[in-house]
């Protein structure tokens, strides 16, 4: 059987520490001038994957 490939979409938007999931917050790319000081640092910050999530992202990251 060949071996898996890695979904290169979920590759380049999750990263994975030791016992979790990391991903970036949304909303960061563009129209930034309407969106407050405070929205905009928040959004810095990234966040750890939910729990119902992670068996699926990590079958899209094979690990």
């Amino acid at each position: 059987m060949p071996k898996m490939k890695t979904h290169s979409g979920a590759a380049k938007r999750f990263r994975k520490t030791k016992n979790h999931i990391k991903a970036a917050k949304a909303g960061r790319r563009h129209l930034l001038t309407k969106k407050s000081r405070l929205k905009k640092r928040n959004m810095r910050r990234g966040l750890l994957v939910n729990s119902r999530d992670i068996r699926h992202v990590k079958s899209l990251l094979h690990s």
